[in-house]
C-alpha cells in the first residue's frame, strides 16, 4: 500500500510516449505503413491496366489515409527521437530514421498531389506511380532503421528487471510461467 506522500503524478507524456513497455510509436507505424505498402501496389497494379479505375481511387485514398496517420507517428516518433541521448550511436541512427520516414512523406504527398488528377479521372498517373514507388523505396530504408533502434540499439525494450508486477486474474499463468499439470 502507497503512503499519501508517495503518489505518482500523472504524466501527460504517457498520452504521447505510451507506457513503459508499451510504446505507441510502433503500433502506429504498422498503420501508417501499411497504408503507403498498398498505395504502392495500387499504383503498380492500376499503371499496368489491372482494375484501373478503382486501383487509381483506391492509390489516392491511401495515400491520404497515410498522410494522416504520419501525423500521429511522426508526433510519437519525435518525442521518442527527443529523449535520446544526443550525439550517441542511437541518436545518429535515430535522425537518420527521422529523416528517411519525413522525406519518405514528403514524397507521398507530392505523390498524392499528382495523382489527384489520376484520382479524378480514374488512372494512375506516371508522376504518382514514380513518386509513390520513390516513397516507398525510401520508407523501407526509415523502416529498417527503425527496426535497428529496437532491434539492435534497443530503444524503448523494458530491460527484466524494469518488468513491473501486473496483478493477474486467479488461474491464468503469469508470462514466464508454465501452466501447472492438474
Amino acid at each position: 500500500m502507497r503512503e499519501s506522500g508517495d503518489r505518482r503524478r500523472f504524466d501527460p507524456l504517457v498520452l504521447i510516449r505510451g507506457l513503459p513497455g508499451h510504446p505507441l510509436h510502433p503500433p502506429l507505424t504498422g498503420a501508417t505503413i501499411g497504408m503507403y505498402a498498398l498505395a504502392g501496389g495500387l499504383a503498380v497494379l492500376g499503371y499496368a491496366g489491372a482494375i484501373k479505375l478503382a486501383a487509381a481511387k483506391g492509390m489516392w485514398l491511401a495515400l491520404i489515409g497515410g498522410l494522416i496517420v504520419s501525423v500521429p507517428t511522426a508526433l510519437t516518433g519525435l518525442v521518442d527521437w527527443l529523449s535520446i541521448d544526443w550525439g550517441s550511436a542511437r541518436w545518429r541512427t535515430a535522425t537518420l530514421h527521422l529523416t528517411a520516414m519525413v522525406s519518405a512523406v514528403v514524397l507521398f504527398a507530392f505523390a498524392a498531389w499528382r495523382q489527384y488528377h489520376g484520382y479524378q479521372h480514374g488512372s494512375v498517373t506516371v508522376a504518382g506511380l514514380v513518386l509513390t514507388l520513390c516513397g516507398v523505396a525510401v520508407l523501407t530504408v526509415g523502416g529498417w532503421l527503425g527496426g535497428s533502434l529496437v532491434f539492435v540499439h534497443g530503444t524503448r525494450v523494458l530491460r527484466a528487471d524494469e518488468v513491473v508486477d501486473h496483478p493477474v486474474p486467479s488461474g491464468l499463468p503469469r508470462v514466464g510461467e508454465r501452466k501447472r499439470a492438474s
